[in-house]
């Protein structure tokens, strides 16, 4: 069945939804079975460490850029009209917003992605953790927080009332953005095998990748037969918490590809560690990391949506159509973890080690 068939039955906003719902169940599926976490692969870094998670993430990153590119030059979408790229980027929303996002999933021990598929194995503390983060992105969106992220946003924005192309920008051809991530895809592969990766976690990784094109051919796809302009976007998760948020407190919201995808990656995940025996309740250790990680959470929320994406929205997703604010925003979100987690969490380890010395 085509995307008109889908269409002519159900609708275009059940559509959209549903194929938010399919890109979410592919994504939570993969990400669940990979462990995939931005957070994890930047503590290891900071720890002088290329290790597994470290290998899982540049996997995932160079995949999506892979099947993302090839689809492009199939002619399944096109990057130019993607709302990331159609729109102004900001500059100093990017590195700002990029920055407070990279100290909030070190200290909420996940980025928003990752919370949500711990929140669906029944890790209590990333439902909390999440919640935190949703309400915290529809402020920034929508509420109080708004005028602040507003003005920092509005500091210094892309020319031309668009978003900068970095294959155009540096001349490439048109394959360039493809051939990037094949390199990137063989440095990936060439770090698993040194870490002794399974054949299981490392297709999972590539699965993440790979969820994130599904869902820029599927809504770019519905946006070539829809009668309504349709918004050609993929896996992330900063505004789509909050819309999801919103949609189940308000009565009269909309269906749109947001309100599948959130669900979606819970389903995915919930049946992924249910059918491998990995459902599992879990709760905050105690007060005070119970606070750190609403902390961690709430700066997610507000930097995600400052930055224009999370680690999956900014880090995968618009890194993978080479939108320039999502790679100055990824590079942030490293800097800032990074940087956290050598003031932060090892300062404190080796403080606790000098106390039991």
């Amino acid at each position: 069945m085509d995307i008109l068939s889908i269409v002519e039955r159900i609708g275009e906003q059940p559509t959209a939804a549903l194929f938010g719902l399919i890109t979410g169940v592919l994504f939570g599926v993969a990400a669940q079975r990979s462990a995939f976490c931005l957070r994890a692969a930047t503590v290891e870094f900071a720890r002088g460490a290329l290790g597994p998670r470290m290998s899982i993430w540049l996997l995932t990153f160079s995949t999506a850029m892979v099947w993302v590119q090839a689809a492009q030059l199939l002619g399944l979408m096109r990057a130019e009209d993607a709302r990331m790229m159609a729109v102004p980027g900001t500059w100093s929303g990017a590195v700002i917003g990029g920055l407070i996002f990279g100290v909030g999933m070190v200290l909420a021990r996940g980025c928003s992605g990752r919370l949500l598929v711990l929140a669906a194995t029944g890790n209590l503390r990333s439902v909390v953790s999440g919640l935190v983060f949703a309400v915290v992105a529809q402020m920034s969106l929508e509420g109080w927080l708004a005028p602040l992220r507003n003005r920092i946003s509005g500091l210094w924005v892309t020319p031309g009332g668009r978003n900068v192309d970095l294959l155009a920008a540096t001349g490439l051809p048109a394959y360039g953005g493809l051939a990037l991530g094949l390199a990137l895809a063989v440095l990936a592969i060439v770090l698993a095998r040194r870490n002794a990766l399974g054949l299981t976690r490392l297709f999972m990784a590539s699965g993440v990748g790979f969820a994130v094109a599904v869902g820029w051919v599927l809504t770019f796809g519905l946006s070539q037969v829809a009668f309504d302009p349709v918004q050609i976007e993929s896996a992330t998760f900063t505004g789509p918490s909050a819309h999801t948020l919103m949609f189940f407190l308000v009565p009269d919201s909309v269906l749109e590809f947001d309100i599948g995808l959130v669900p979606g990656v819970f389903l995915g995940a919930f049946f992924a560690a249910f059918f491998t025996g990995e459902l599992k309740l879990q709760g905050f250790d105690g007060p005070a990391v119970m606070q750190r990680s609403m902390i961690g959470a709430a700066l997610m929320g507000f930097g995600g949506m400052l930055a224009g994406g999370c680690a999956i929205g900014a880090g995968v997703t618009g890194s993978s159509i080479f939108a320039a604010t999502a790679w100055l925003a990824l590079t942030c979100m490293w800097i800032g973890a990074v940087a956290t987690d050598v003031l932060v969490d090892q300062k404190r380890g080796n403080r606790s080690a000098a106390a039991t010395a």
